[in-house]
């Protein structure tokens, strides 16, 4: 009896130690969804979508965008972080989940995700509308301290849009009022249309009206000049120690399984290698930022730290 047991036993090992890579292996059998929490048209959903638009070939499913808005981002996070840990669905975050736990919009955090892959790095933009009495960041400077808090700007209110404006405006003595929209999209749509002065956003939902001559870059936050627009400061150019960007990743729900985790993050370091895909991140007005689960999420626990420090600043 002792014998057939250690046979069973042994076989039963055996089976189990054959099944494991099956199982890994097996991942992804289906469609990954991937749940953007910001509207169509900013900057999260253009990046996002053409990562969702060149994985396939590294990881061998389609992965189809969701849109889920609200709430700063919030909205899509809480939705993605009550589904099931399978592996079949993934999200984006970046730095305004911090400020929104930091300021008390959400008690949902960082740490309640699987930390998968940071991906693109964004720097931010000062824009501003075509009929404003400006054209350059001095002139945008001199009419508002002749004008204290005349002028709109456009932020996500709590977000890191926020954080950026208030920033801008202490390293410029100038003040301006904040009016609050869910994404970059949506507040560079409202200044185009004429219901804002000012606004923060990127290459991606700002280049193609800048070109059209409906809006205005007035200063980049990235440390160097940006080959999209090579005409444009920095904000370090002009006087200001402001490095001003938006960093995105993706995460799963807590508890997803290590093979899926492994898989997904295995697959977004290829296509972070992939010349077409670092290429359209580029057009896109971002940079391929690439790092894998240990060190996304190392980067996060630091960056939460600062947050935390500067919430006061952007508290509703």
């Amino acid at each position: 009896m002792k014998t057939v047991s250690r046979v069973v036993a042994a076989a039963g090992l055996a089976i189990a130690s054959l099944n494991a890579p099956v199982l890994a292996q097996d991942y992804p059998s289906k469609p990954v969804e991937f749940i953007v929490p910001w509207s169509p048209g900013g900057g999260s959903d253009t990046l996002m979508r053409i990562v969702a638009g060149n994985v396939t070939p590294y990881l061998g499913v389609e992965m189809p965008v969701i849109n889920m808005p609200g709430v700063g981002g919030t909205v899509g996070l809480t939705e993605a972080s009550r589904r099931d840990a399978d592996g079949y669905t993934i999200s984006q975050v970046h730095e305004g989940l911090l400020a929104a736990t930091a300021t008390g919009l959400t008690e949902l955090a960082w740490d309640d995700f699987d930390h998968i892959a940071l991906m693109t790095a964004s720097p931010q933009y000062l824009v501003a509308a075509a009929d404003q009495p400006f054209d350059t960041m001095e002139g945008l400077v001199e009419y508002a301290q002749a004008n204290p808090g005349e002028l709109t700007i456009g932020v996500t209110l709590g977000g890191v849009p926020h954080l950026h404006a208030a920033m801008i405006a202490e390293a410029f003595d100038i003040e301006w009022r904040y009016v609050g929209y869910e994404g970059t999209g949506e507040r560079i749509r409202a200044l185009v249309g004429g219901n804002l002065d000012l606004a923060i956003g990127d290459i991606s939902s700002s280049l193609q009206f800048a070109e059209n001559g409906d809006l205005v870059f007035l200063a980049s936050g990235a440390t160097e000049r940006m080959a999209q627009t090579p005409d444009v400061p920095t904000f370090m150019e002009l006087g200001a120690d402001l490095d001003l960007s938006i960093t995105r990743g993706i995460v799963m729900p807590a508890g997803s399984p290590e093979e899926a985790q492994a898989a997904m993050e295995a697959a977004l370091m290829e296509l972070s290698q992939d010349p077409t895909f670092v290429e359209q991140i580029n057009n896109a007005g971002a940079d391929v930022a690439f790092r894998g689960r240990e060190a996304y999420s190392a980067y996060l626990a630091n960056l939460a730290e600062t947050v935390e420090r500067l919430a006061e600043v952007i508290a509703p």
